[in-house]
């Protein structure tokens, strides 16, 4: 006779229109004599999970959500916390930094100022474009929620310290390059740029141009 033992609920919430990050946990497997696993794209239906994963979930989740569950994380990419808000790669990425740290954090009510549980770090070269940078951000995403999820139960909370800075958001007009300046001081501006939603760009003759970078 085997002692019934109740399996962990995992919820992975995404977000259908930043869906980029989802097709990386097509094959994301867990412990399943440990936990049970399931992919949300609303957190409607999340209810009773022991931890719910948010990720590149772009709406902010309201404390009756947050209650609902018993312990909310995201991973957020910036030595919090500086670097609080939206799209803190590509911002870090266009001051010319290669080492950024990322932090498993809780949802909190106030934005991405919950308590760190996990820390890592993605190591850029400086030359990977859009797709380079998403796949090494998804692969330090998934190291630290498996890292995370071998120690549960058991885990160490830490507070954040120090005066937040936060980065805002970005939008198609943040791609436009400036032509007072070289190729290579647009390059980083190029490299976070999407090709096919937010192609870097510029004005001429009051005309504008796109452009698309690619590597061999």
């Amino acid at each position: 006779f085997k002692k019934n033992i109740m399996k962990i609920k995992i919820a992975f919430l995404f977000d259908k229109k930043n869906n980029w990050l989802s097709k990386y946990f097509q094959d994301f497997k867990v412990n399943e004599n440990k936990f049970i696993k399931k992919i949300f794209y609303s957190p409607k239906k999340i209810i009773n999970y022991d931890l719910v994963f948010v990720l590149g979930y772009t709406k902010k989740l309201n404390k009756v959500f947050l209650n609902k569950n018993k312990l909310n994380l995201l991973i957020h990419e910036s030595d919090l916390p500086y670097g609080r808000g939206m799209s803190p790669i590509q911002w870090q990425i266009l001051k010319g930094v290669n080492l950024i740290k990322v932090k498993l954090i809780e949802v909190a009510d106030k934005l991405d100022s919950g308590d760190i549980f996990e820390s890592g770090l993605i190591k850029l070269n400086g030359t990977e474009l859009y797709n380079d940078i998403r796949k090494k951000q998804a692969n330090e995403t998934i190291n630290l929620i498996k890292k995370f999820l071998k120690k549960f139960p058991k885990y160490k909370r830490t507070k954040q310290v120090g005066k937040p800075l936060y980065f805002k958001e970005r939008n198609k007009n943040h791609s436009e390059l400036n032509l007072n300046k070289t190729l290579k001081q647009n390059f980083n501006l190029m490299r976070i740029s999407n090709n096919k939603e937010w192609p870097a760009f510029f004005y001429y003759k009051k005309k504008k141009f796109i452009i698309k970078i690619y590597s061999k």
